[in-house]
């Protein structure tokens, strides 16, 4: 009998249901990727941070804790006090004047919410109040910065004036520690009787 040729002829022809299989499974392909990129887009966007970024770095350039009896100066060499506040005795005594170097290379304003020297704890003292011991202020170029906080813009180097509340011998390592209002820590230290940058 012909079984053979009919069997042939079954099997050489394609079926409409493989064709339809394989248009379902790249259909739903498509459908699951768009669902997968539309819910990632509308996450990420939710989870940006908006507003500006919070970032603080001062860098400590200097500092100048001689003991010397003309002014104090700042970190371009122009004198920004006409005395140190003291003698040159080899001794850096209570009301003598320490300073530090600055440059906020952030891209804010840094506000300066507590200077330390030693381990005490130093207040600011805006401009034109004098110093007195236990206090700092913040110079800007020459002049003695007149906000009631002190803030140091971004770009700017600025010197810090610590009128010393206690004597500190000469040659000592002091460690100076600057905390922002914003948590950030920056710490150098001081070597009595020595000049740096």
């Amino acid at each position: 009998m012909n079984t053979n040729v009919n069997n042939r002829r079954l099997h050489s022809r394609r079926g409409v249901a493989p064709i339809i299989a394989t248009l379902l499974l790249v259909a739903i392909a498509v459908v699951g990727g768009a669902i997968v990129f539309a819910y990632s887009q509308n996450f990420f966007s939710s989870s940006q941070v908006s507003g500006k970024p919070n970032i603080e770095s001062l860098k400590v350039i200097g500092y100048d804790g001689r003991d010397i009896t003309t002014g104090m100066f700042n970190h371009n060499s122009q004198a920004i006090t006409s005395t140190t506040g003291g003698v040159a005795d080899n001794l850096k005594s209570s009301g003598e004047y320490v300073t530090a170097y600055l440059k906020n290379d952030s891209v804010q304003t840094v506000t300066l919410g507590e200077v330390r020297l030693g381990g005490a704890t130093y207040n600011y003292v805006a401009a034109p109040t004098a110093l007195t011991a236990g206090t700092f202020g913040v110079f800007a170029g020459t002049a003695l910065i007149t906000s009631p906080v002190a803030e140091i813009q971004p770009g700017q180097t600025a010197t810090i004036v610590m009128d010393l509340s206690e004597n500190m011998k000469i040659g000592r390592d002091v460690q100076f520690k600057i905390t922002t209002t914003n948590g950030a820590v920056f710490v150098g230290t001081v070597v009595m009787g020595q000049q740096s940058g």
